[in-house]
């Protein structure tokens, strides 16, 4: 596999992943009558790295839940994946559902607070994560 096979799929399975969080971020704008401009688009992939890392260095998390998401992190780096890239749209689509897998999984075990107490962007963001974690109300009020 060249570099730029690597190169490639890692931007196809970043563009993805945000095209995703962009229509939960829609979805979630259209539920609590907020308005989504463009740099909340552009922050949410950036923003749910941010929080993978935050919620990974925190302590107070159990360790199941630290190492879960520093597998993830690794998962996203590495050019291996479930399903092989050169697969059109399936082979961009597992890392979406990786990162909605270990979110939710985090969330059960940790609780929706641990994701709102180390989000780093806008309460609309935050909204549309806990929506791709599987948190459907109560949250990020």
């Amino acid at each position: 596999m060249s570099t730029w096979s690597v190169v490639a799929a890692v931007v196809g399975g970043l563009v993805l992943l945000w095209a995703v969080l962009v229509g939960l971020l829609w979805v979630a704008a259209r539920r609590t009558s907020q308005r989504v401009d463009l740099r909340d688009l552009l922050r949410l992939v950036p923003d749910l790295v941010r929080l993978t890392h935050r919620l990974a260095r925190d302590p107070s998390l159990p360790r199941g839940v630290r190492v879960r998401l520093v597998a993830l992190l690794l998962y996203l780096a590495l050019p291996l994946d479930l399903v092989p890239d050169v697969v059109p749209v399936v082979g961009y689509a597992d890392d979406v559902v990786v990162v909605a897998l270990v979110l939710r999984s985090v969330v059960r075990r940790a609780g929706p607070e641990a994701i709102e107490r180390h989000w780093p962007g806008t309460d609309v963001g935050l909204a549309a994560v806990l929506r791709l974690a599987g948190v459907t109300s109560g949250a990020a009020s």
